[in-house]
């Protein structure tokens, strides 16, 4: 929930509320009873740590997977044709 600033217009005291955004806004000091007045303030959100940037999301490793399993395949034939002897032509 937010956390909304009000000023009192006859007194002047500031203080400030968290209210859901559905709520009515307040109209009366909780203090003498005057008229009060919401103020505008920057958003307290703030992003710390890792998370927030497209270099920290977890890299896809779609390539690399395709890559490492198109090696095994091309070692896996190189080994057996290194185990097939060759055949050679009977000499006459």
């Amino acid at each position: 929930m937010p956390i909304y600033e009000y000023k009192c217009e006859k007194c002047g005291k500031q203080f400030e509320k968290i209210q859901k955004v559905a709520d009515p806004q307040c109209k009366k000091c909780p203090d003498c009873g005057g008229p009060l007045h919401k103020l505008i303030s920057s958003s307290a959100i703030q992003f710390k740590g890792s998370g927030f940037y497209i270099t920290d999301y977890a890299k896809k490793n779609g390539a690399s997977t395709e890559t490492k399993s198109k090696s095994k395949e091309k070692s896996k034939v190189e080994k057996s044709a290194e185990v097939t002897p060759e055949i050679k032509p009977a000499a006459d």
